[in-house]
């Protein structure tokens, strides 16, 4: 049985964990076959990203400003998928689902942190292709090796920043409603619902805060797009358009997945929010958008193919000779 609501009279003391919901309700069998789907997806994520950051960092041929970004990309999608699906895991298999209100905030904030900085790093990955295609004699001057470092540490220092004051607004207020979280990780607006005091003023401030983080790297994603597809209509030959464009479009598929959930979690009005609705979207941005990422750039990108070819190459190669 969940706990009765807490007075709030003793708002400060009342609430010291968080239950998790997220798929208690469903049957074990349901359970254990979501077991196996996501750690299987999580494992499959978790092994394509650890090849792209190993090959990307390794591989010679792949020494470039894109493949650079997509290393860290990379890293970025293993950070935040392992926040919150690891729990969610344990979750689904023991019976206890409490988290203590110090996890949940830490939680939270690796949650904005790293998925604020990739928000940034998907803008400065367009911002990098818009140079390459547009301005190819230039290239190497304006996306140098300190610049592409500066632009990676901006991203992080930016992300981590905005993290301390999204925690703050979240957990502000005491705590003395029901403290069950319709979700299987402490989201922001539902944590924020179980404050005691006006949770208006909180998710005004991460609504604004999210038009920021989200608008505007959209803003330079949608620009940079938009010049890189008026420099290949420009061009005069077919073929030369074809290759120009399937070089954007995997980046382009990967920012539709990870800005249309995040734009659904935290700038829709709070009535539209459920948990029917909640989690579908919470799952597509944690475990599906950085499962795909690296699919989607290894299946269209020739030179990530031959990368992945050769650095599996190697390994059986080795594997073969310590036998």
């Amino acid at each position: 049985m969940r706990p009765q609501k807490g007075d709030s009279r003793n708002s400060s003391s009342t609430v010291t964990e968080f239950i998790l919901v997220g798929f208690e309700q469903s049957s074990p069998s349901t359970r254990a076959l979501l077991f196996t789907l996501f750690l299987a997806l999580y494992s499959l994520a978790m092994a394509m990203n650890g090849l792209i950051i190993f090959i990307t960092w390794t591989d010679p041929r792949l020494n470039s400003p894109m493949y650079f970004f997509l290393g860290h990309l990379s890293f970025l999608d293993i950070c935040f998928i392992t926040t919150t699906i690891p729990q969610m895991l344990v979750h689904l298999v023991t019976k206890n689902h409490a988290v203590s209100f110090a996890s949940c905030l830490t939680q939270m904030y690796l949650v904005f942190g790293v998925g604020v900085a990739e928000c940034i790093l998907l803008a400065f990955m367009a911002y990098d292709r818009y140079v390459a295609i547009c301005h190819p004699l230039n290239y190497a001057q304006i996306m140098s090796q300190k610049v592409c470092i500066r632009l990676v540490c901006s991203s992080w220092i930016f992300g981590m920043v905005n993290g301390i004051l999204l925690d703050y607004m979240t957990f502000r207020g005491p705590f003395c409603r029901e403290n069950h979280i319709e979700n299987f990780f402490c989201e922001a607006p539902i944590v924020i619902a179980l404050s005691c005091g006006d949770p208006e003023f909180s998710l005004k401030v991460i609504f604004m805060d999210a038009i920021v983080v989200l608008l505007s790297p959209m803003v330079l994603i949608v620009t940079s797009y938009a010049r890189i597809l008026a420099s290949i209509l420009r061009r005069a030959s077919s073929s030369g358009r074809g290759k120009t464009f399937s070089t954007c479009a995997s980046h382009l598929t990967v920012v539709v997945f990870f800005y249309t959930s995040a734009m659904f979690s935290y700038m829709n009005p709070r009535s539209t929010h459920g948990p029917d609705k909640d989690k579908p979207f919470s799952l597509l941005y944690t475990i599906i958008t950085p499962m795909c990422n690296p699919v989607i750039y290894s299946f269209r990108n020739k030179e990530m193919k031959g990368a992945m070819g050769r650095a599996l190459g190697r390994g059986s190669l080795a594997q073969a000779e310590s036998v």
